[in-house]
């Protein structure tokens, strides 16, 4: 792993708010709204093998898990002390979600476990556009032929209002990171890396911006 690999940005961007992120997220994103929302989308089944890249303290993973307890659920993210939090969330349930460390673009290293679903939530705003691109690369190669990726995220941000509420993101996140998101990059870049039927399928309105549902294909035809 390289210097530049190593370093990620935190939950609502600072370290010292990790404890407080599940708080502020469902304060700052309608995340009840949304989250649910989410969740229908994926469709989580029996049978399915569901990685949640940038998993955070494992809400979303936790969620497809109980609304489909025969699917196997992984999650992945780079922050040690988001993952204690959410084996810990894990255990509290009593539902087995096996937790990984690794950044995005790791996604690769997890084909074996031959995901037919891959989800993000709220992860490809924070990093700079080179990771967007390698993680977005990582998650086709690691994602079954026929299989559907889905991604939740701040996207355009369409209204003078949107866009005046996405600066408190900014602030957290970085203007850097955050503005290609905001700029509406999602969709050409998920097709850059791969992927087939590329669509932005929603787009919900929240305290902090607007937050975009994509939703895409990995094609027939593709390397494994």
């Amino acid at each position: 792993m390289t210097a530049a690999r190593e370093t990620y940005t935190p939950a609502l961007g600072h370290a010292a708010l990790t404890p407080v992120y599940d708080a502020a997220i469902a304060l700052m994103t309608r995340e009840s709204v949304w989250r649910r929302a989410f969740l229908e989308q994926i469709a989580p089944a029996a049978g399915d093998v569901i990685l949640d890249v940038g998993c955070g303290t494992g809400t979303l993973a936790l969620l497809i898990k109980q609304a489909a307890p025969d699917a196997t659920v992984i999650g992945l993210d780079p922050d040690a002390a988001i993952l204690d939090r959410a084996r810990d969330k894990s255990r509290r349930a009593a539902l087995e979600v096996d937790f990984e460390q690794g950044f995005a673009s790791d996604a690769a290293r997890l084909a074996d476990r031959k995901p037919n679903k891959i989800v993000s939530s709220l992860v490809f705003h924070q990093v700079p556009l080179e990771e967007k691109r390698a993680g977005l690369a990582a998650m086709h190669a690691a994602l079954q032929t026929g299989g559907a990726l889905h991604v939740a995220d701040y996207g355009l941000q369409r209204t003078r209002l949107m866009r005046a509420l996405f600066r408190q993101i900014q602030i957290l996140d970085g203007v850097q990171n955050t503005t290609p998101n905001a700029e509406g990059i999602m969709v050409r870049i998920m097709a850059e890396a791969g992927f087939a039927k590329v669509v932005e399928t929603s787009v919900i309105p929240t305290p902090t911006g607007s937050i975009s549902f994509y939703r895409a294909m990995r094609k027939a035809g593709g390397a494994q």
